[in-house]
């Protein structure tokens, strides 16, 4: 028996020593385990793709924090706008030794990342109670964005710049018509007919800026998740592709083009209403500029999509770095911080304690954070599996193509040809 005894305590230690060599440190280290404080110098990097009034706010928390914590340099490298960033990180993923120690990311960039053994858990880093929180629902975070970070179940993101979408009306406009501001998808359709009859059809009454997250959304809303099972000459598919091209077609709905938003057209008062990200408003304040009074209302329908990037950790960092790394990852994420981002970025706060503030929701210089809370009661984030994310992608062209011929009659033959076109995204 003790023979016996012994050889299953070598077996245990045996698989134990195995697990820390092939899984590495993100792998084995447990929240109590891990560092708690930088005593020496320290350097991280980090990749993002702020710009304007977003980047001068991140340099601004980040001598904050740098000031807070003397040891910890925070390199920020910017680089470009997001699809610079993406190609950036995919590309520098062959040579793991030259990523940065974090970057912003949507999850789907990371899938290969994480299947490739490339990225920290941050499971143990959050349930440390003194570097972390002690676990993430004490983190204070909308739990439905810390669970968007995830990969295949694993923290291996926190959640930093988001948006939802919201709808944006001209509210001088819908008075004049006695419209009142759609809550379902049936009564944007509505009011959208009604605002094009009205104004002898002068004037367009809606329209949508993401035609991915249109089509995604709308398969939601019926029940459907995005998967590469999906077929878009499904009942529901064509259910969702026909309730615009109907709009289309009958002249009260109208898409972005290649111009990507709608802001300004909405500016010019050539659509009514539209539906776009909640970080645009600045674009639209803009456009505006006192010409009528605009209002924002939650996005119609059940569910709105979570946008905007995370933060993920690469493990090529040594135990300092990543110390550090979710030292500054917290203090992004805290409730004065995230105060700040929002007022002077447009972004939501990741933080649910300042989406229900008083500080938040009074802002007197926009009009999104009243509708915050009502906007992200019910969020969904396309899942993070293979080419999902090329996929999403793809759905944008697809619509657009479908879209564009929507006066021309039976739109069956697009459809089909969307179909090949959405089922070799998912399997290149």
């Amino acid at each position: 028996m003790k023979f016996i005894k012994k050889l299953a305590v070598a077996a245990t230690t045996a698989a134990t020593l195995f697990a820390t060599v092939a899984g590495g440190l993100s792998s084995t280290v447990s929240a109590d385990s891990i560092p708690t404080k930088v005593t020496k110098k320290t350097t991280i990097t980090f990749w993002n793709g702020m710009s304007g009034n977003q980047q001068k706010a991140l340099q601004t928390l980040t001598q904050e924090f740098e000031k807070e914590n003397p040891n910890i340099t925070v390199k920020l490298e910017n680089q470009g706008q997001y699809k610079d960033l993406q190609s950036k990180i995919t590309s520098t993923l062959q040579s793991p030794k030259n990523l940065p120690t974090i970057t912003q990311a949507y999850p789907g960039w990371l899938y290969t990342a994480s299947k490739n053994d490339l990225l920290v858990n941050l499971k143990p880093y959050i349930n440390n109670s003194k570097i972390g929180w002690g676990s993430a629902a004490k983190s204070g975070i909308k739990s439905s964005l810390m669970k968007g970070a995830q990969i295949n179940g694993t923290q291996y993101g926190i959640p930093f710049n988001k948006s939802v979408e919201v709808l944006v009306y001209n509210k001088t406009m819908l008075d004049k018509y006695g419209v009142k501001v759609p809550i379902t998808m049936a009564q944007l359709k509505s009011a959208a007919k009604t605002i094009y009859e009205k104004s002898n059809h002068q004037v367009v009454g809606a329209g949508f800026d993401s035609l991915s997250n249109y089509y995604v959304l709308g398969m939601k809303n019926e029940g459907v998740d995005f998967t590469s099972k999906i077929n878009l000459t499904s009942a529901k598919s064509k259910k969702v592709i026909d309730y615009y091209a109907d709009g289309i077609k009958g002249g009260y709905f109208k898409t972005a083009g290649s111009q990507g938003y709608l802001s300004g057209d909405f500016s010019n008062q050539k659509v009514a209403m539209f539906i776009g990200t909640s970080a645009g408003e600045s674009f639209v304040k803009k456009g505006v500029n006192g010409k009528f009074d605009y209002e924002v209302a939650p996005r119609p329908g059940k569910w709105n999509m979570q946008q905007g990037t995370d933060i993920y950790m690469f493990k090529n960092a040594s135990k300092e770095q990543r110390t550090a790394a979710f030292m500054y990852m917290k203090f992004l994420t805290s409730k004065k911080s995230q105060l700040y981002w929002a007022q002077q970025t447009g972004y939501i706060p990741v933080s649910q304690d300042v989406i229900n503030s008083s500080e938040y929701k009074n802002n007197k210089d926009s009009k999104v954070p009243a509708q915050v809370e009502a906007a992200t009661k019910n969020l969904y984030t396309v899942p993070v599996t293979k080419n999902s994310n090329a996929a999403y992608q793809q759905m944008n062209t697809i619509m657009q193509n479908i879209l564009s011929h929507a006066k021309n009659g039976n739109l069956n033959s697009l459809i089909k040809q969307g179909e090949s076109q959405f089922k070799n995204a998912w399997n290149q």
